[in-house]
């Protein structure tokens, strides 16, 4: 009886175990989504200002950095180039509208025919006459005018098809060129505060230069005092020439930013005017 009891008991574990097994845990639960969304997010709504509508001119206050970006919006070559591709698509979208229309044609020409003597059509030339006691000329002139018409009825829509092609891809030229204007005026933009920014540095970088240049005589004339060693003016020196290397790498970074600019704004390589005192002073407009 006692075995019976316990395989009775294993049996009714097992099958809560299995039973247990087969149900999903709840985290496995499908639940229906919430679609719902909030009116606005911490108030965007209200703001109405769009800063893709704000003119460059209205953005940009230094004198400077205004006057490059309109010599480059007048000499920068892909900009140029790109302006030309958008008149060439222009221009085929208006030939495909005018391919719809009828075409009509006059056609003039004038030619001479001479035949050797001694071939048939010159034997038949000689022997017969064009009127009674009239030979033929010598050579033959001919003259030829005459107009034709034509209209392609589009029943395959090939004219419609090829008039869309041609309006679309004028409008990605548009939009390209709108998009590299944006492009060029934000890459000046940039190079021309970052060439702010390495005068600010190297103004910093003379200043301290000197100083530690001051700081290396007076190291020296305490080592005549027998107040320091050798190794704290070297230790001087080396600081004071990592920054003079430092100071040129800064002028050739000054000098690669320039010639940069340069070429973004069409020019040849020349100083590029500017106020580096005032970027301190810069405060950024706000974003919306």
């Amino acid at each position: 009886m006692n075995n019976k009891k316990i395989l009775t008991r294993l049996g009714i574990g097992c099958m809560l175990l299995l039973a247990t097994a087969c149900s999903l845990p709840p985290s496995l639960v499908q639940r229906k989504e919430n679609k719902t969304t909030p009116a606005s997010f911490n108030n965007s709504s209200q703001d109405t200002t769009n800063t893709a509508k704000t003119q460059w001119k209205a953005f940009f206050t230094d004198q400077y950095l205004v006057a490059l970006i309109d010599t480059a919006l007048k000499n920068n070559q892909e900009l140029n180039i790109t302006l030309q591709e958008i008149n060439i698509a222009r221009n085929e979208v208006r030939a495909r509208k005018g391919e719809y229309l009828p075409f009509v044609g006059i056609g003039v020409g004038a030619g001479v025919e001479k035949v050797g003597e001694y071939t048939a059509a010159g034997a038949v030339e000689e022997n017969l006459e064009v009127k009674p006691g009239k030979r033929f000329p010598d050579p033959v002139p001919n003259f030829l005018l005459g107009a034709n018409a034509s209209w392609e009825l589009d029943i395959w829509r090939k004219l419609s098809n090829a008039k869309k092609s041609a309006m679309f891809r004028y409008l990605s030229s548009a939009e390209g060129k709108n998009f590299m204007v944006t492009n060029l005026i934000a890459e000046i933009a940039t190079s021309y505060y970052e060439l702010m920014a390495l005068d600010n540095q190297l103004d910093i970088l003379k200043k301290n230069i000197d100083i530690q240049k001051n700081a290396l005589e007076i190291v020296k004339l305490e080592k005549q005092a027998a107040k320091v060693t050798e190794l704290a003016v070297r230790k001087f020196e080396a600081e004071v020439l990592k920054n003079q290397s430092r100071q040129f790498e800064i002028m050739q970074a000054i000098t690669v930013t320039e010639n940069r600019i340069n070429f973004l704004v069409g020019r040849f390589p020349q100083q590029v005017a500017r106020n580096s005192q005032t970027f301190t002073d810069l405060v950024p407009d706000s974003i919306h």
